[in-house]
């Protein structure tokens, strides 16, 4: 009997403290940033709620934007300066790309928005290079996989061949930069940034295979699951860089 009151008054215990813990900041905002993923996932996929898109597309740079901005004044300057340089041309990106229904030339100011928030990236992941790191296995791959992308798309890219070409290089330049932070920040710093450095090839490349090969079912949904969590993965990366 008293055994079993024990384990009832264990249970009411804990379940008292869980019910009144308080979340984190960062457990908040990544609920708050799935919501809004899922939200972009529906207003993408039904037809009669797309023009929201205006707004939930958007919406998920601007929460990190504004997330990282609160939470990263112990980071250096240069390295919370870049950061957000990277996710306004990443924002800039997003709102020129809704508009490529419009214009084509909105998909090269997209294309150049992305290109630039790369850069800025790379600047970033630079600022805690390991100068020992010899990436060549993972040159290699990159290259490889680049090389047999671009070999699949080049024939249909027209005017957009030699954008598309440099485009190809500085992802995969964000890419080597993100792992060159190996061995010089903490494991779990370097862990997401680097598979968010990763999810943003994944993302592009089914966007490029989707928009100039040939369309892909749920492609709006695989190419902002990819795009979020990279943006979401780096971000979360570079705060722990503290």
């Amino acid at each position: 009997m008293a055994t079993i009151y024990m384990k009832n008054l264990l249970i009411y215990y804990l379940r008292r403290k869980i019910l009144q813990m308080p979340l984190n900041r960062q457990l908040k905002f990544i609920v708050l940033f799935s919501a809004l993923l899922l939200i972009e996932f529906v207003c993408g996929s039904l037809e009669n709620l797309y023009p929201w898109r205006w707004l939930t597309k958007p919406s998920l740079v601007i929460a990190l934007i504004i997330y990282f901005y609160c939470e990263s004044k112990s980071l250096p300057r240069a390295t919370r300066r870049l950061t957000i340089m990277a996710l306004i041309f990443s924002l800039a990106g997003d709102i020129f790309l809704l508009f490529v229904s419009n214009a084509d030339y909105f998909f090269s100011l997209g294309l150049l928005s992305f290109l630039l928030a790369h850069i800025f990236y790379c600047m970033t992941f630079l600022q805690r290079r390991n100068p020992e790191s010899r990436p060549v296995a993972l040159g290699f791959l990159l290259v490889a996989y680049a090389f047999l992308l671009f070999y699949m798309l080049h024939e249909v890219l027209g005017a957009l061949l030699i954008p598309v070409f440099i485009y190809m290089i500085v992802i995969l330049m964000m890419v080597m930069t993100a792992f060159l932070r190996r061995g010089k920040v903490q494991r779990k710093s370097f862990n997401l940034v680097f598979i968010g450095a990763l999810f943003f090839v994944v993302s592009d490349s089914i966007l490029a295979v989707n928009k100039f090969y040939v369309p892909l079912t749920y492609s709006h949904i695989s190419i902002m699951a990819s795009y979020a969590l990279a943006q979401l993965f780096i971000v979360m990366g570079v705060l722990k860089s503290r």
